[in-house]
């Protein structure tokens, strides 16, 4: 479904599931939509004739044979100018994390190895064999680290 023929089905009535992780939905997310992650999802749960969406579309696709699904996620959602409710004081999604974490890491070592001292380059390998890793097996430790950190810890909990 377009964006906009989802947004009037929301006004119908229209259960709209995002299925992103709670640290994305979080950040950013359709106004009553509700979040159930795919990480945790039961499909055979789903209220009849939900309409389910993630951040591209890309994450429905094991959905979309029994639900109608939000052509182009959140980011089509958006590009339609279709409101958005946002936290900007929610901590990047954790995937957004690593990312950030992985490259700084990469790039001090890359650095480091070629301006002080070539062992520095042992931490960039180290990285890219974790990320290798966590492709492989579905395990992240850098994620585990960081969703423990307290920007990750939600309020009251």
């Amino acid at each position: 479904m377009t964006p906009h023929e989802t947004a009037a089905a929301l006004r119908a009535g229209t259960p709209l599931v995002d299925i992103r992780e709670a640290d994305e939905f979080r950040r950013a997310h359709v106004p009553g939509a509700e979040n159930r992650p795919l990480s945790r999802l039961d499909a055979a749960a789903l209220p009849p004739g939900a309409v389910v969406m993630c951040q591209s579309g890309a994450r429905c696709a094991p959905l979309a044979a029994a639900h109608p699904v939000l052509e182009g996620g959140l980011a089509a959602w958006e590009r339609a100018g279709l409101p958005v409710a946002r936290d900007a004081k929610a901590p990047l999604p954790i995937m957004r994390q690593v990312q950030v974490a992985a490259g700084a890491l990469v790039l001090a070592g890359v650095l480091g190895g070629a301006l002080v001292a070539p062992g520095f380059h042992a931490l960039a390998g180290f990285v890219g064999a974790g990320l290798v890793f966590a492709g492989l097996t579905g395990f992240c430790g850098m994620a585990r680290v960081l969703g423990a950190m307290p920007w990750n810890r939600r309020q009251g909990a």
